[in-house]
């Protein structure tokens, strides 16, 4: 098991069948633009590679804020489906957070929609723990989905 970080178009564009699962309403044509506009803002790709192609991958930054500190935050965190309860999740995970404490931070953080319990079981059995709630007002029902962009 070889996890890498996506750094060509084409590294990002293959990762996009794995991510697609989690994240449906990205179209293909737009993921690669949409990771090069996030890698602006320090996100970074990160992917499980086994026999030749991407089986789990990670979207994730670091920032620092009063909150948390130094932190690593996960934005994207899935592994395909048909390679589930494999190890490739629980992997990219510890590499993440080997990743944050080289990196000085003091804490690694994700959110995951509430109706994601299987996600949940799995982050609680990598140790992390439910810390809170998370709120939000959706201002318009048209996202535009080339820029990401409430439109």
């Amino acid at each position: 098991m070889e996890i890498k970080l996506a750094k060509s178009d084409e590294e990002i564009a293959a990762c996009f069948p794995v991510m697609h699962e989690l994240r449906p309403h990205v179209a293909n044509g737009d993921f690669v633009p949409r990771v090069r506009r996030q890698e602006a803002s320090g996100y970074r790709l990160a992917y499980v590679l086994e026999g030749g192609e991407p089986v789990a991958v990670a979207g994730y930054r670091i920032g620092q804020n009063l909150a948390w500190g130094r932190f690593l935050y996960v934005d994207d965190l899935v592994t395909r489906s048909s390679h589930r309860s494999s190890g490739y999740g629980a992997a990219l995970l510890s590499w993440l957070v080997d990743l944050a404490a080289k990196a000085g931070c003091e804490q690694v953080h994700l959110e995951s929609g509430i109706q994601r319990t299987d996600a949940h079981r799995f982050y609680e059995r990598e140790g992390m723990e439910r810390a809170s709630l998370h709120f939000r007002k959706v201002l318009t029902s048209r996202m535009d989905s080339s820029d990401g962009r409430i439109g």
